[in-house]
């Protein structure tokens, strides 16, 4: 599902209404956090024992608001500012808004369940930051990201490196005061939602609705020439690259258009590769 990415700046004009309110409400809760004081992050932060013991559901939304220092919120609001125009811009505000929460929840939860009593807070948007990441760099691979502004690399490059990084450096605990696991779960989350979940949705989606009888053609359509269709190549000399190809192909077309989009060429590509589908 690799797609293009235009070398066009960044700048806030191109930002939409909902990477604007995320923004917004960062930073007007860090202000909060800055009069209230520590009883702001002991109600609002993620405190697992709270959560389980006490009940305070809440927290594992709420805790995605709070930063505990000014240049935490920055590096979040500026990683939210790059990968989440051209995320948002691919997915649509309420996909983008879904799977942002997926991932800082679930990351909360992952930190929940691993230490259950714990009464340390874990603030911050890292775990949903860093789902948007893995889906930046699954959308658009071969993107070069320049890391600090100096170090071109590749967007799937930089997943792996952040991933590996946050990995053996929770194992080895570098920094106690970091929640690495809560950055590691976002972004498998992210993975797991991207590569499995989504997918399976979409194809589900176009298969059931593939299956559904079609409604009558009406008259003034039918009595109309249907427009000639350019002949495509016989599908027998496709290899299975290109197949599997196509394959993504009509799934991104569905994902931006809609089932009702396909043509009855692309329908008959799905029905092949549905479970149990002639090979």
């Amino acid at each position: 599902m690799s797609r293009s990415l235009e070398h066009a700046p960044l700048d806030f004009g191109r930002m939409s209404s909902t990477l604007k309110a995320l923004i917004v409400a960062n930073l007007v809760i860090y202000g909060l956090g800055l009069l209230v004081g520590g009883d702001f992050t002991r109600l609002f932060g993620l405190v697992p024992a709270k959560v389980v013991e006490g009940r305070w559901v809440w927290q594992p939304f709420t805790y995605l608001f709070l930063h505990g220092g000014f240049v935490h919120l920055l590096f979040n609001l500026l990683a939210l500012w790059m990968f989440g125009i051209s995320v948002e811009a691919a997915w649509g505000p309420r996909e983008f808004l879904r799977y942002y929460f997926i991932c800082g929840v679930g990351a909360g939860l992952v930190n929940i369940a691993v230490a259950p009593h714990s009464l340390v807070p874990i603030i911050g948007a890292s775990g949903a930051i860093y789902g948007l990441l893995v889906a930046f760099a699954m959308l658009y691979p071969e993107a070069v990201v320049y890391l600090y502004g100096f170090f071109p690399v590749k967007a799937k490059h930089m997943a792996i490196l952040f991933g590996l990084v946050e990995f053996f450096a929770g194992a080895a605990d570098f920094t106690p005061g970091v929640a690495r696991l809560a950055h590691l779960a976002g972004m498998v989350i992210g993975f797991v939602y991207i590569r499995w979940w989504w997918i399976m949705k979409i194809r589900a989606k176009a298969l059931v609705g593939d299956l559904m009888p079609r409604g009558p053609v009406p008259v003034e359509r039918a009595a109309r020439p249907a427009p000639r269709k350019p002949r495509r190549a016989p599908l027998m000399v496709r290899t299975q690259e290109e197949e599997m190809a196509e394959v993504d192909r009509i799934l991104d077309k569905i994902l931006e258009h809609g089932e009702s989009a396909l043509t009855d060429d692309e329908r008959a590509t799905l029905r092949r590769h549905k479970p149990g589908g002639d090979a």
